[in-house]
């Protein structure tokens, strides 16, 4: 089978081309792996397209060097893969492999030349083709049909698969929610599969659990791959409570349709309390923003909190502006406050008329002193709906430094 698609043809950007003319002045046989191959037999462009190789890491080094094409990022050589600097493009291209031997998270690995064997170690049928420059798709186990009619399936045996790395089960619903037309049409052998491995989930770092989760939760299908994710036993193992609430993420799952919630907005849904985000956060490792975020929404949610509350709580001395706006527009999308969220979006915040340069003018000590004195100041401009003036802010001073008991710099 081959293909001539715009979505192939959009491939061939000059870097490409002389990429192709190396591999084939210097004779190594060169294709594009993996994902990039499912996407434009899906119609689609890739976003990031991978490369195989017959030549080895040493070859590859030795060919780009004698070419005077730099390399970059040489971490990934030891699992075969050198990334050339092409017209300002990089491509990284790995070569073909077996997994020798692995623990379930890491593989030791050894070269081949046998397309074939490197396909075999791949997770799913639809990620294990190939496809020449010339067109024409290498398919040793059945991906293309498998993409035809949406299944997405192990190559080989589930098992062995899972037990290579466990991430794949998490990596099996990612691709079966991005694939599939019904989210309940699982093969029931897959299932058993998955369920039978699922504590394997406990030898996998929390950042590689989340890269897959969060990617879960921006799919399709979130309530259903979830649930059925529940269901094979994946709570304790991905950090989730023992009885996570279905329920409430069944709720905001249709209030946020169309609203594009950050992976963690769906996933509070879940949790019943700060605590158990914090629980969730140790096991995931997740970023400041996302923690917090995750910690706002279920401190706040159900607190029926308005446009006027968001916009005070964002201006507060201790908020930090740009995280606190995602953490309050995140809260009207889990609420489905539409309006508020329209309004928010839209509200430039006012500028705090006072600054430390103005109050050292008026006698308040340098240091701390100022600090404090702005606090103060600025919940009271905030309490006032933001309407004070400086010199009704000023008029204030006396009564605030007399209550923090600050003394001014030069007593009249």
């Amino acid at each position: 089978m081959k293909v001539d698609t715009p979505e192939f043809r959009s491939l061939f950007t000059p870097g490409f081309k002389i990429l192709l003319d190396l591999f084939s002045k210097h004779e190594y046989e060169l294709r594009i792996a993996g994902g990039a191959v499912r996407d434009i037999l899906s119609g689609q462009v890739p976003k990031d397209v991978d490369f195989a190789t017959t030549a080895t890491p040493d070859q590859m080094k030795k060919m780009f060097t004698d070419e005077g094409v730099r390399m970059i990022n040489m971490k990934g050589e030891k699992h075969g893969t050198i990334t050339a600097r092409i017209e300002d493009e990089n491509f990284e291209v790995t070569t073909l492999r077996i997994d020798v031997t692995t623990d379930g998270r890491h593989a030791e690995v050894q070269f081949t030349t046998d397309w074939e064997l490197d396909a075999n170690r791949r997770d799913l049928t639809i990620n294990s083709m190939f496809l020449g420059s010339d067109g024409t798709v290498y398919d040793y186990f059945g991906g293309y049909d498998d993409l035809k009619v949406k299944k997405v399936a192990f190559v080989g045996d589930p098992t062995k698969r899972i037990q290579e790395d466990y991430l794949r089960i998490l990596r099996y619903f990612r691709f079966f929610a991005r694939i599939s037309e019904d989210p309940d049409k699982h093969d029931p052998s897959t299932i058993a599969a998955i369920k039978d491995n699922i504590n394997g989930l406990e030898r996998i770092t929390g950042e590689r659990i989340w890269m897959e989760l969060s990617k879960i939760l921006a799919g399709n299908f979130v309530f259903h791959t979830v649930s059925k994710l529940l269901e094979v036993g994946a709570a304790p193992f991905i950090g989730l409570p023992a009885q996570p609430n279905l329920v409430e993420l069944q709720v905001v799952c249709k209030r946020t349709e169309g609203l594009n919630p950050r992976p963690v907005t769906l996933l509070a849904s879940l949790l019943a309390s700060e605590e158990e985000m914090m629980l969730l956060h140790g096991r995931l490792k997740l970023s400041s923003i996302d923690r917090d975020l995750g910690r706002f929404i279920t401190a706040f949610r159900n607190k029926s909190l308005g446009l006027k509350d968001c916009q005070k709580m964002m201006l507060r001395p201790d908020a930090n502006l740009s995280d606190t706006r995602v953490y309050i527009s995140e809260l009207f999308k889990y609420e489905a406050k539409l309006e508020c969220l329209d309004q928010f979006l839209k509200w430039e915040p006012p500028k705090f008329p006072i600054n430390g340069n103005t109050l050292k003018e008026n006698d308040v000590p340098s240091g701390k002193p100022i600090g404090r004195v702005l606090k103060a100041l600025k919940n009271s401009w905030i309490d006032s709906d933001f309407t004070k003036t400086s010199e009704q802010l000023l008029n204030e001073l006396p009564d605030v430094m007399r209550t923090l008991n600050i003394k001014p710099t030069n007593v009249k």
